[in-house]
């Protein structure tokens, strides 16, 4: 009796490793809003499956000491896979693109952002 009560209770473990969904990449797109001073994080509005919203991008270690991630700031426009965590989304890899490549959602956004970026580094002069 205990040795079939075992056998079901590994076989159920063993089952429940092959059918749970394992933790898949998602590809997204991103507009930088706001850098930390360390760089270990950034805020950004991010589009995933054309839906858009306020996050945190977290970088791994290999990121962290990529040259993009470095050089990061704000209203770059950025496609990104990285794996949904609590805080945001946790950054395994990064490109940096021109705000015309982003989908439709962002573009407006990353358009306004360099133009109040552009307006605070050269004010309208008479």
């Amino acid at each position: 009796m205990l040795q079939t009560r075992t056998t079901w209770t590994v076989i159920t473990i063993l089952l429940s490793f092959v059918t749970c969904p394992v933790f898949a990449q998602e590809t997204i797109f991103a507009v930088v809003t706001s850098v930390s001073k360390d760089k270990r994080q950034a805020g950004a509005q991010v589009s995933v499956d054309g839906a858009v919203s306020a996050t945190t991008l977290v970088p791994t270690d290999d990121v962290l000491d990529n040259l993009i991630w470095r050089n990061l700031e704000i209203c770059h426009s950025l496609k990104a896979e990285g794996l949904k965590a609590g805080e945001g989304y946790r950054i395994t890899s990064v490109k940096v693109l021109d705000a015309g490549m982003l989908p439709m959602a962002l573009q407006g956004l990353a358009g306004e952002c360099l133009l109040k970026k552009a307006l605070e580094f050269a004010p309208l002069v008479d």
